[in-house]
């Protein structure tokens, strides 16, 4: 079996990600065992992207931080 597409069929029996401990998300990965959400068991400070601060634009407005 090569690297293509027979072998990407194979990756919907398990699951990858499970419940987080910290932000209760189901985002830790078991493998990498990280939270994709909030970076648990990568850092010990929360997960927080500056986009992540943006509010979505409505009537005419733009999306700026809070």
């Amino acid at each position: 079996m090569g690297k293509g597409t027979p072998s990407k069929g194979k990756k919907n029996k398990a699951a990858s990600h499970k419940t987080c401990r910290r932000c209760g998300k189901h985002s830790y990965h078991r493998r990498k065992r990280y939270c994709a959400s909030c970076g648990f068991g990568k850092s010990a400070k929360l997960r927080k992207p500056s986009w992540r601060n943006r509010y979505k634009a409505f009537n005419g407005n733009k999306g700026f931080y809070r």
